[in-house]
């Protein structure tokens, strides 16, 4: 999920850091302008920046990158479960504003859900919300709050998002204690078991008597 607030006050800063360099910049243009004594030329002169302003642009720089890139990469999504309502409905309500909070919902499997996105963001690119698993798009008006029901039937991961596919949450369906077991003994009679069998060799054997028959029975499993 993307925080206008951090990325507006991360540019907001940029803005600043650059700004100060440049009227350091002018400053410094304006004094050489007016000392000088000579006959302009068409050349441009070099402007030498003082130590101190160019180390604070480069760290400031750095620090930007590096905040972007934490926020980016190593943030965690906020997370929050279902709590189940009147009718065995899980419900949770998603605050649509810089993106969407919280961007992910545990849910379990089987189970109706019922999601209520309130949108506070007047952003063109929240106007809808997507869950493409479910066939589900929905308006978001602002400053209202808008339903979207559906049941997971399998345990998986489901990406909902901004109508642009901009911002993204993900909605994490799990199977229940009950349900894990039934499926572990489905899985369990669904392996193939050792097969036995017997097999009955028969010889004649021929004495001075008569002819009698000996049986060997075999028995072997096969894995």
């Amino acid at each position: 999920m993307v925080n206008k607030t951090a990325l507006i006050g991360s540019i907001a800063s940029l803005g600043i850091v650059f700004s100060i360099a440049s009227g350091e910049a002018i400053a410094q243009k304006s004094h050489d302008t007016h000392s000088s004594t000579t006959v302009q030329t068409n050349q441009f002169q070099r402007i030498d920046q003082p130590l101190g302003n160019k180390i604070a642009v480069t760290l400031g720089g750095f620090g930007l990158i590096g905040l972007q890139l934490w926020w980016f990469l190593l943030s965690k999504p906020k997370s929050q479960k279902a709590v189940a309502t009147g009718g065995n409905v899980q419900e949770v309500t998603v605050t649509v504003d810089g993106g969407y909070d919280p961007s992910r919902i545990v849910v379990q499997v089987g189970k109706p859900v019922r999601l209520k996105f309130e949108r506070k963001d007047p952003s063109s690119c929240l106007e809808k919300v997507v869950i493409p698993d479910f066939h589900i798009a929905a308006d978001l008006p602002l400053n209202q709050v808008t339903t979207v029901e559906f049941t997971p039937k399998q345990a998986g991961n489901y990406l909902f998002t901004c109508g642009m596919n901009m911002f993204r949450g993900e909605i994490q369906a799990e199977a229940s204690d009950i349900q894990s077991t039934v499926i572990k003994e489905e899985k369990t009679m669904k392996e193939p078991q050792p097969k036995s069998f017997s097999s009955i060799d028969e010889h004649e054997t021929t004495v001075d008597q008569g002819i009698q028959k000996a049986s060997i029975n075999i028995e072997a499993d096969i894995k």
